[in-house]
């Protein structure tokens, strides 16, 4: 009678156990969409060399006056080494400047730095049209 009793014991607690986690990571699913936000991407016209979007959701103005956005590379001929590339940029409007804080090739692989250094767009045309647009819409 003991040893039943036992049994119905074990069985409960691995069921109970069971039932938590499934409902544990039902809610850090539910989480995880919940916080992804939807992107809404703009595209500047293309180059040669590929094409650039930026989303339209994700403009913020930083304390310093300029504007952070998220914007995606699209190179015109793809590979396993050459996917779509994430870019969350700062944009220095007064100064048509920018850098790149984060590139992320992957959900995995980011490389955040908050201290990248300003750079001129050098004529880059993708670069040059995210900038114009972002500032437009910004200001």
């Amino acid at each position: 009678m003991v040893d039943s009793k036992n049994k119905v014991s074990s069985i409960f607690i691995s069921n109970s156990i069971g039932l938590v986690l499934s409902i544990i990571v039902s809610i850090c699913i539910f989480i995880k969409q919940a916080n992804a936000l939807p992107h809404e991407w703009v595209g500047v016209p293309k180059s040669e060399y590929g094409e650039q979007l930026w989303d339209r959701q994700s403009i913020k103005r930083n304390e310093d006056g300029s504007v952070r956005v998220l914007s995606k590379y699209i190179p015109k001929t793809k590979s396993d080494i050459t996917k779509d590339i994430l870019y969350t940029m700062d944009i220095n409007c007064f100064e048509k400047s920018f850098r790149d804080v984060d590139v992320t090739i992957d959900e995995v692989n980011s490389n955040f730095n908050d201290l990248a250094d300003w750079q001129d767009p050098n004529g880059d045309e993708l670069i040059l049209g995210v900038i114009g647009q972002v500032c437009r819409v910004e200001n």
